[in-house]
This record gives structure tokens, sequence and C-alpha cells, in this order.
């Protein structure tokens, strides 16, 4: 059974985990150096919210946020959604329970706007996952990232909240 709840500064650790395969090992995250569990702690304590936790059997597999989309004052309704999973938490349903979650919540706290902002790495999961929940493509910025050796695209996907 999982369950999905408000990241704590204890969750930190499982955070870091589940993230830094990603950075090292992927494209699909533009970071290049996985942030260590203190700078999650820090994130949690600057209040993003919702910032969400799955957890399975007390281990955290994945995770969600919304943050603003831009430092600008006419921006303050828009927000940016980043969703992870451990592997072993993806083909479950629990990107689809989390993305649902994260977009209810981010509604409730009068978010209007969600922006996703998906690698365009071949990897088409996280496009399939963001349209079953309703966003819809908004354009494509051409070789913005070099990681890997390789020049990649971001898909911008958005979804009207309300």
């Amino acid at each position: 059974m999982s369950t999905i709840a408000e990241a704590t500064e204890a969750d930190a650790e499982g955070i870091a985990a589940v993230f830094a395969p990603y950075v090292t090992d992927s494209v699909v995250t533009f970071e290049t150096t996985p942030p260590t569990a203190e700078q999650w702690r820090a994130k949690i304590r600057e209040g993003v919210s919702p910032f969400l936790v799955l957890a399975e059997a007390g281990e955290i597999v994945g995770y969600a946020l919304a943050a603003p989309w831009r430092p600008k004052p006419a921006y303050r309704f828009s927000v940016e959604t980043t969703i992870y999973l451990a592997p072993q938490a993806a083909g479950h349903g629990h990107g689809r329970r989390l993305l649902d979650e994260l977009v209810k919540r981010s509604a409730a706290a009068g978010a209007r706007q969600a922006i996703a902002v998906v690698v365009d790495s071949g990897n088409p999961a996280s496009q399939r996952l963001h349209r079953a929940a309703g966003f819809t493509d908004a354009g494509v910025l051409r070789r913005v990232g070099f990681k890997h050796d390789r020049w990649l695209d971001t898909l911008l996907m958005q979804r009207e909240l309300g």
C-alpha cells in the first residue's frame, strides 16, 4: 500500500535517493550534480508547496512538487510541476496518482496554470503521463540543454487548473 503526503525534512534522504540516478545516469533533468539531502531539506524549509512524497512500506519511492513558474509577480498563478519515481515504483500508476494529487493541491492553493518542462529525450513516458493527466503541448525549445554529450530539446506542456 502506498501513501501520498506532504514532504517533511525527514523525507530528504529518500527524495535525494530517488532523484540522484536521474541526474547521473539520464538526460531527463538538466541538473548535473545530484542535490544532497541537506539541499532537499532546505527546499522543504523554503515552503515550496505542494511538495508531495509517495511512500511504500515507509520508503520514499517518488515525489512531486509545484514551484513558481517564474519569479516575476505576474506569473504568481502559474506553477511548474516536477515528478520523479524510483525505478521500482514505475509502471504501477503511482506517477498518475502523484500528478493528479499535485494538480488538485496546486489548484486549491490558487494556481491557475500548471506547466511541465519535459526533456524530449526519446523516452516518451513523461509526455504520456502528462497528456493522460490533461496537459497539452505548448511548444518546443530546441537544443536548450547539453548533457552527456548531447544537445537536448524541451517540450513545454500546460494544463489549465481553474
